[in-house]
């Protein structure tokens, strides 16, 4: 079977981050054809289209590594009923100039966790959206909506629910058929 590069956004800065453990899940539970590397984008300054005639190089670096994968997870968590504004402002950066959106056709998928309820149902609403107006393909099914508890992921990303670990096993596998499905159809470069 065809290997996949995968890129991943973690929304939080944050190095204790709920959602950097949920990362590492997804890492471990990823299939083997799903190659996963971390693109991070705290360094980036706030975004300006003053930037657009010469992005500065950790901007030309960011939109370089999301060029090198085949597709992007974001993972991320909910701030104030929306994504946080370090990654919106990575999309700003990899979405500009305009006619050079890093996200174009590329598959996507969206998912995080909050200790709330509903987890982090209206941030991952909020990036959709974001991510239908830079025309990434997302795989809008399985949702997942991660309420996470005490001791749910460990620090090395370790899931210690087995319903939870199967779940999130499924997910990335479900990732995996939707990357393969839209890039056939939208292969790499077409």
């Amino acid at each position: 079977m065809t290997t996949y590069s995968v890129g991943y956004m973690i929304g939080s800065l944050a190095r204790e981050s709920i959602n950097r453990k949920l990362a590492k899940a997804l890492v471990k539970l990823a299939p083997s054809e799903l190659v996963m590397t971390e693109i991070p984008f705290k360094d980036l300054p706030l975004y300006s289209y003053d930037y657009d005639a010469d992005f500065p190089p950790v901007a030309r670096a960011f939109k370089d590594a999301i060029a090198a994968v085949d597709a992007i997870l974001f993972v991320t968590p909910e701030y104030n009923r929306s994504i946080p504004g370090g990654l919106k402002n990575a999309i700003d950066w990899a979405s500009r100039p305009y006619g050079q959106n890093s996200f174009a056709r590329k598959p996507s998928a969206v998912i995080g966790t909050s200790p709330g309820a509903i987890g982090t149902a209206v941030a991952q609403q909020s990036l959709r959206s974001v991510l239908s107006f830079c025309n990434s393909p997302q795989m809008n099914a399985p949702e997942a909506y991660i309420q996470f508890k005490p001791g749910l992921i460990t620090d090395a990303g370790e899931v210690t629910v087995e319903a939870a670990e199967t779940f999130l096993r499924n997910y990335m596998a479900e990732f995996h058929l939707f990357i393969a499905r839209v890039l056939q159809v939208l292969p790499r470069g077409a």
